[in-house]
């Protein structure tokens, strides 16, 4: 399952965003998925921003991949649906709602029952990226060759780690790291994390991705790896590096790089003008103290003095109310705005330069797929293989990390490819000897 690399004009935010799932080596099925949803046009950018989702899906049978499939449809439709409200307020909808309609499928169909799965959402806006977040798959971001995780984990590990009852960093070999605390679908209702708003930078990089990817490489080898290739490039290359760990899991990943940071700020481009409904007091509310005081005056002409104090007491309660309503309704213009900080990400920052040991790593991974194939008798393009190796080491020897880092990850991606286009003619051969 590929989405390949595809640029946003200039005016809706100019990014480069690619996209890639695989089954890996040891699971009969993908239950994985992703969506990237770009904005259809300049207004919808500015109101809505460019979604991407990954979802990790669990369950007996086809379960988790119908709930992963079930998220990555009802987010984008949902979010994408609301024309009002901040943009916070409809991405958290959206989630809440793809965990109901989990929830209802679930419960309605006893082989569904128990399914759920794990969902990280990201808007990118004009200047600025918010996540909605359940489970563990990840939402990094790297800049300047730091890769900050923003999504915090809902695992057994991480929670523990942030009771204190762990040194953070450490796992003990005894608590497995696939324990996850959250996800949508089992429950009626969910919690959900939300984090930003995450000014953006040009040259920033995003990834998404599911535990498959994140178990098997190092935020480290990550970072490095994100920093040295394109969008196109490092979703193939992290897929690769993955599946030649051993692939235990379905592996997912979405790169976004963006290109070009708009000059309108954010609040600029999502000021609308509020709902009237929602921006004073009821009408109603008013003109009850209009008429209680008129009432009061009446009476107290009248000499009715004790009914027209109770009655100026009724106004004054309806104009107390009247005033708080308006103190805490929002202002014309702010109904679509980001708003106050969310979360508490990033959650861990990483120093993902390239460097000698990454490069060491990449050499290895070289090395190793090297070995691998040398018993097979498979027509592989070694020329180019080979080519691409001495330049990296040539790169080392200069002291060129990024260069050496860049061209072993070029290597291995050119040689797992040739892997697959082999096991491809081998399949083809073999169903047409079937065939005869």
């Amino acid at each position: 399952m590929t989405q390949p690399a595809q640029p946003a004009g200039e005016g809706r935010g100019a990014l480069v965003a690619a996209a890639l799932s695989d089954v890996g080596l040891r699971r009969g099925n993908n239950q994985d998925a992703f969506v990237v949803s770009m904005a259809g046009d300049d207004a919808d950018w500015r109101r809505r921003g460019h979604l991407f989702v990954v979802a990790d899906g669990m369950g007996a049978h086809a379960a988790g991949e119908l709930a992963s499939k079930m998220a990555c449809e009802t987010v984008p439709h949902t979010y994408r649906k609301q024309t009002a409200g901040s943009v916070p307020s409809a991405l958290r909808q959206a989630v809440a709602t793809a965990n109901a309609n989990i929830f209802q499928r679930g419960q309605a169909n006893a082989e569904f029952q128990g399914m759920g799965t794990t969902c990280s959402a990201l808007v990118l806006l004009p200047g600025q990226a918010v996540a909605a977040h359940v489970g563990d798959s990840r939402i990094y971001r790297l800049r300047a060759n730091k890769l900050e995780q923003l999504t915090f984990d809902h695992s057994l590990v991480w929670e523990m780690m942030a009771a204190g009852q762990m040194p953070r960093g450490e796992v003990a070999g005894f608590i497995p790291k696939n324990i996850i605390t959250r996800s949508l679908g089992p429950h009626h209702d969910v919690q959900i994390d939300m984090e930003g708003p995450f000014p953006l930078e040009v040259g920033d990089t995003f990834l998404l991705c599911s535990d498959g990817l994140s178990g098997q490489l190092s935020d480290e080898e990550i970072g490095a790896l994100l920093s040295v290739l394109s969008p196109n490039e490092a979703v193939r290359a992290l897929v690769d590096v993955a599946n030649l760990r051993g692939g235990p899991d379905n592996i997912t990943a979405i790169a976004v790089r963006v290109e070009q940071v708009s000059t309108e700020s954010a609040s600029e481009s999502q000021s609308e003008p509020a709902d009237p409904s929602s921006a004073s007091a009821h009408p109603a509310l008013w003109g009850i103290t209009a008429a209680c005081l008129l009432v009061a005056l009446a009476l107290a002409v009248s000499e009715y003095f004790m009914a027209a104090l109770v009655s100026v007491l009724l106004g004054a309660a309806s104009a107390v109310v009247a005033l708080v309503q308006n103190m805490s309704a929002p202002s014309s213009g702010d109904s679509l705005t980001l708003g106050a900080p969310l979360g508490s990400g990033p959650h861990t920052k990483t120093d993902a330069a390239p460097s000698a040991e990454t490069a060491a790593a990449a050499a290895a991974l070289a090395a190793q797929l090297r070995e691998a194939t040398r018993n097979e008798h498979w027509t592989l393009d070694w020329g180019h293989f080979n080519s691409l190796g001495e330049e990296a080491q040539a790169a080392v020897a200069a002291g060129d990390y990024r260069k050496a880092v860049r061209q072993y990850l070029l290597s291995i991606s050119f040689m797992m490819n040739e892997i697959r286009r082999q096991a491809a003619r081998k399949d083809h051969r073999d169903s047409s000897v079937l065939d005869t």
